[in-house]
């Protein structure tokens, strides 16, 4: 079998690249919220805004023992729905959303989270971001959640024609580079890359699948100049080719 490039110019090619390396090391790339159906992660996915996944799977089974279906949380005092999700913060503001999505979902869907971009980002509190996770995780359609860890990595890595920190812009661009087939798996691959080894203040590039070819690689030790980095990198492929 030929052997695929350890040092890919092209964003293509580093694209096409990492999602091969990160395949590999994260075989089963899963979403980390509990959920049993698309209402319960549409819910997990707005909680776990500025909250960790833990805090929210700890809170979502109350919460919907005590309010299974969007009519329940539609029907429920506001008050109750803020009590039942206070611990994950922000809770007044998700509380709202939450609502106003169960009412939508209830009056124009018949309970029925859609299963569109276009019918996604009407709810209230629902945005590209929450919608892409719906359509790969809960419909198993493509789509890419752009977070801080996809954001960070499109930039560092090099896939994107120039700089941004615009989710919409990093989104297209990444759709244009890998298939609808495996673009979900590639987003969820690059979060828990981002969470577990290219962190945003100290990333572990040792310890790095891609330190021969990310051009930031090495570049983060305090005291290391560009040369000692350039070094690092070849030492690197040296190593990877010898594999």
């Amino acid at each position: 079998m030929k052997r695929r490039p350890t040092q890919p110019r092209s964003r293509q090619g580093r694209v096409r690249e990492t999602a091969a390396r990160l395949a590999e090391e994260f075989p089963d790339a899963e979403c980390a919220l509990n959920f049993l159906n698309p209402w319960e992660l549409l819910a997990a996915t707005i909680l776990s805004a500025q909250c960790t996944d833990e805090r929210v799977n700890k809170v979502t089974p109350a919460l919907f023992a005590r309010l299974p279906t969007p009519e329940d949380f539609a029907m429920a005092p506001l008050e109750e729905i803020e009590e039942l999700i206070r611990s994950t913060g922000f809770y007044r503001n998700k509380a709202k959303s939450l609502q106003g999505a169960a009412t939508r979902i209830t009056e124009l869907h018949k309970g029925e989270v859609p299963d569109t971009m276009k019918e996604l980002v009407q709810l209230p509190g629902v945005g590209r971001k929450t919608a892409n996770v719906l359509l790969h995780v809960a419909f198993n359609k493509p789509g890419i959640a752009v977070d801080t860890h996809v954001t960070r990595l499109s930039n560092r890595i090099g896939f994107l024609t120039q700089e941004t920190k615009d989710a919409v812009k990093i989104e297209y661009e990444l759709n244009d580079l890998i298939s609808a087939r495996e673009i979900g798996d590639f987003g969820m691959r690059l979060i828990l890359f981002g969470r577990r080894t290219c962190k945003a203040r100290s990333p572990l590039c040792d310890e790095c699948v891609l330190n021969d070819y990310c051009s930031c690689a090495f570049t983060f030790t305090k005291g290391t100049t560009p040369q000692e980095a350039a070094g690092k990198r070849r030492s690197a492929r040296a190593t990877r080719k010898a594999q």
